[in-house]
């Protein structure tokens, strides 16, 4: 079990050590029932104290993740003893824990695709609202036309149709760019690790909100990064803090969703935009640029992106097309300039050699075309009816105590809970009605806000949104009851 230990972040080596084990349990990489390392092996393995060792432990033990057995060793925590015993009769492969990975969390998998049926937690859209027959048209027509696409690899770079039609659309979003300096990826997931591969290693300093897209903590923790987040308002990332920070850490990159974040669903405004350029270009820094729905407004159009008021090549722009065309083609795009573009590009041939040339051949039809311009204003239009939705519910419906963000475009809804009611409980709840969301500790770093979660209400339609924002209000009006005529009203839930 690989424990990344940072001894100059002003976080405590027993807190770090808590918390990357939280990170593994709760991403399902040390699955229940295992046992960890004695305190002495782990003290020895990261040359911490016995004491720092056993401190992390008990931590662990006390917020319920661990068991410790005297004489036996300490074991992730069994909630469920029929499923322990189910385990019992399977040949032991306790031995696995000895090889080292270097997978410090991955909650982002593990949440993304939950198979309850009310399914609030990935932020996706609903596949009925997708062009799907017109697709299946153009893909037919493709194949029809070019069968030798089956037989061929494409272009590193992309399919240069592609990219050129894609240049023109991203003028659209005021991104001057040319095919040049346009890559194709598999995603915009890919479009991130293949920026944390190429330029964050093991102590590099990584700028993130708090919170942020769970699948971006995951791959710069990967790469061994010293995470520092800075805070988000109603006007996006806190450019007063994030100037501080940038003071005491020179930061390798800044990783930023300024239209629509996920998870809150708030806009960075025009004026903390140009003092986040202003920073970057100060301190030589780059400005990772995540904008996968800022096509899916619902009021206004959001402010122009970083990208389109950057002079200097800071800003690497990714835009995402799997979410409002086909999710199948997993189709993302990255721009930027100068040898940072010449870099990204030798990285993306060291990981897969390009993208499927023919779903980049398929998706080519619909990008410029008017029938993709009616669709993005008829998505628009079912969305809002789906946020508003939400929306009134929760007014209604949600016990005293419970807030949440408006947005003004994307999928996203961002909950908080009273202080002391734990997501991951709610969820656990929620599970047995056949209910998911995203809980927010997925979104911080640190994993210590437990009072918060996102739902996304763009996957499921109009009567499973009521019945899933209906029962979740009941089981926090039942939560909150229980709590005030408890004997122990203080004690948390777990």
């Amino acid at each position: 079990m690989q424990i990344d230990i940072q001894r100059n972040i002003g976080v405590s080596l027993s807190k770090q050590i808590y918390q990357s084990i939280v990170d593994r349990i709760r991403s399902g990489l040390l699955e229940e029932g295992l046992k960890l390392p004695s305190v002495r092996n782990l003290s020895k393995q990261l040359e911490v104290s016995l004491v720092t060792a056993v401190k992390a432990y008990k931590q662990l033990e006390q917020d319920g993740f661990v068991n410790s057995i005297q004489g036996k060793g300490t074991f992730v925590k069994t909630k469920i003893k029929e499923k322990k015993r189910e385990k019992e009769a399977i040949p032991s492969y306790d031995w696995q824990l000895s090889l080292q990975d270097y997978l410090p969390r991955s909650q982002f998998a593990r949440y993304h695709m939950a198979p309850q049926k009310v399914h609030l937690s990935s932020s996706m859209i609903d596949p009925k609202l997708l062009p799907n027959k017109y697709f299946v048209h153009e893909v037919q027509q493709v194949l029809s036309e070019n069968p030798e696409l089956l037989s061929i690899y494409g272009n590193v770079q992309g399919d240069s149709q592609l990219r050129s039609e894609m240049s023109t659309y991203l003028k659209r979003s005021g991104v001057l760019s040319t095919p040049e300096n346009i890559l194709v990826t598999s995603g915009l997931q890919q479009s991130i690790d293949l920026i944390a591969r190429t330029f964050v290693g093991p102590g590099d300093v990584v700028i993130m909100e708090a919170p942020t897209y769970p699948g971006a903590i995951d791959i710069f923790r990967g790469r061994g990064a010293t995470i520092l987040t800075v805070p988000v308002d109603k006007d996006g990332m806190r450019i007063d803090i994030l100037q501080n920070v940038c003071e005491k850490n020179k930061p390798k990159v800044i990783f930023t969703i300024p239209t629509f974040h996920n998870p809150t669903g708030v806009v960075m405004s025009l004026k903390r935009r140009k003092q986040l350029l202003d920073i970057a270009r100060s301190i030589h820094c780059i400005i990772v640029e995540d904008d996968p729905c800022s096509e899916i407004y619902f009021e206004k159009k959001p402010p122009v992106t970083l990208k389109s008021m950057d002079q200097f090549g800071n800003v690497i722009y990714l835009r995402g097309l799997s979410k409002t065309i086909a999710p199948s083609c997993r189709i993302g795009i990255l721009t930027a300039s100068g040898s940072i573009f010449n870099r990204l590009l030798a990285a993306k041939a060291n990981a897969d050699l390009g993208s499927p040339l023919l779903t980049q051949k398929a998706i080519l039809p619909l990008i410029n075309s008017k029938r993709m311009i009616d669709h993005t204003k008829k998505l628009r239009t079912a969305l809002k009816i789906r946020r508003d939705l939400v929306l009134d519910l929760l007014t209604s419906l949600s016990p005293e105590g419970v807030s949440w963000t408006i947005p003004e475009g994307g999928l996203n809804l961002w909950i908080s809970l009273p202080s002391w009611i734990d997501s991951h409980f709610l969820l656990s709840e929620a599970k047995k009605q056949q209910i998911s969301f995203l809980p927010g500790t997925a979104c911080f770093t640190s994993g210590q806000e437990n009072n918060h979660l996102r739902i996304s209400y763009s996957y499921i339609n109009e009567e499973l949104l009521t019945h899933g924002i209906t029962t979740l209000c009941n089981i926090l009006h039942a939560m909150i009851s229980s709590k005030k005529i408890s004997e122990t009203p203080h004690t948390p839930y777990f």
